[in-house]
């Protein structure tokens, strides 16, 4: 699906399918097939986790130390619930979570990002088929 935003000055997601998300950013598009962090204050980086069981507490005190008001985790293609033992460190910081499938991940993120949100997605791009 194509994403038309009205403009943003924050990097935004302009494209995404199965296992993969466009990333745009001053008029330049760039096409992610891992899974990814970014955030509205140009964060950028691999998300070295390849499947949803990947994840461990390191994958969250990671996405802590970024110090966003809000985390949005895309779980892949099917919506999955994190643990709460992973995520302790960012219950301790007071940091919410809200996690979605990536495709409503990355819609999610557009919304909070182009209201000025410190917002982080953290986005699994696991295309494990749906059982």
């Amino acid at each position: 699906m194509k994403l038309q935003p009205d403009r943003l000055d924050v990097q935004s997601i302009v494209a995404y399918g199965p296992g993969w998300v466009g990333l745009g950013a001053n008029g330049v598009a760039e096409k992610i097939d891992y899974s990814v962090v970014i955030g509205s204050h140009g964060e950028k980086y691999d998300w070295n986790c390849r499947t949803f069981e990947d994840l461990t507490e390191d994958h969250f005190t990671q996405l802590a130390r970024t110090r966003p008001e809000l985390i949005i985790f895309g779980s892949g293609s099917v919506l999955r619930f994190v643990p709460p033992a992973l995520l302790r460190s960012l219950m301790a910081e007071r940091i919410g979570v809200e996690t979605m499938d990536t495709a409503a991940a990355c819609r999610t993120y557009n919304i909070l990002a182009g209201e000025g949100r410190r917002v982080i997605a953290a986005l699994l791009m696991d295309t494990t088929p749906k059982a």
